[in-house]
């Protein structure tokens, strides 16, 4: 049962990465808001730059999808564990640039030890 439960956390953090890409390639100046940085110039190039950081993120929650329809559960725990590098470093970047503490461990810190909490159990094969 609990298998079931880590599988329906990995779920909804693979639709939850798919659903903040696709709003960085829809609304790239919505989403900058609570990143954790500066807002950027708000031109067309820094919107593709924003716009890949969305792909990446849709790439990201498919491919957590994908292992979860055609692997083993510690497959998709490993994937996760591995995933939770991005928040991480999105946490480091925010912090070194001297960004929002708020945003950097609010945000992205939160979703990394979830990911961590959720992969590690999987990858073990403790559910």
């Amino acid at each position: 049962m609990m298998h079931y439960a880590a599988y329906g956390l990995a779920g909804l953090l693979a639709a939850a990465i798919i659903f903040l890409g696709t709003q960085y390639v829809a609304r790239p100046w919505l989403m900058t808001a609570s990143f954790g940085l500066p807002r950027p110039a708000n031109d067309a190039v820094t919107a593709s730059w924003l716009r890949l950081k969305g792909v990446r993120d849709i790439g990201s929650g498919l491919a957590v999808f994908a292992l979860m329809i055609w692997a083993s559960p510690a497959v998709v725990g490993l994937i996760l564990i591995v995933l939770a590098s991005v928040p991480l470093g999105d946490m480091s970047v925010i912090l070194a640039a001297n960004g929002s503490k708020a945003s950097a461990f609010g945000i992205h810190g939160v979703t990394a030890v979830v990911m961590l909490l959720v992969g590690v159990p999987l990858a073990l094969g403790a559910v």
